[in-house]
């Protein structure tokens, strides 16, 4: 699908009006909801309502992180790597730190 841009004047009350082409994409009306992320120096504005999880992935990784939390899965990981992970299950994820050592992607 090819992008759509659209351009919208912000108002003295830091208010905008959703291009039409915007709001039929989205498919929002008046007094639907709307949620807004920053990434990066971007706006990523998503229908509130709208539900990206597929329920099966999201059933897998809640199952992960149990098994994890109880100690299984880790054999197959390196050690440092498992430890690692046990260490910081509690510890919020801070996605602007630097990543230490090798990453192969």
């Amino acid at each position: 699908m090819p992008g759509i841009h659209q351009k919208a004047t912000l108002t003295s009350k830091g208010q905008i009006t959703l291009p039409k082409a915007i709001r039929q994409s989205l498919g929002v009306s008046s007094g639907d909801k709307l949620s807004f992320e920053l990434r990066d120096g971007e706006v990523v504005m998503t229908r509130a309502d709208a539900d990206h999880e597929d329920p099966a992935i999201g059933a897998y990784l809640e199952l992960l992180e149990k098994d994890i939390r109880q100690g299984k899965h880790l054999g197959s990981l390196p050690d440092d790597l498992a430890q690692a992970m046990l260490a910081k299950l509690e510890r919020p994820a801070a996605l602007d730190e630097d990543i230490e050592g090798e990453v192969a992607l």
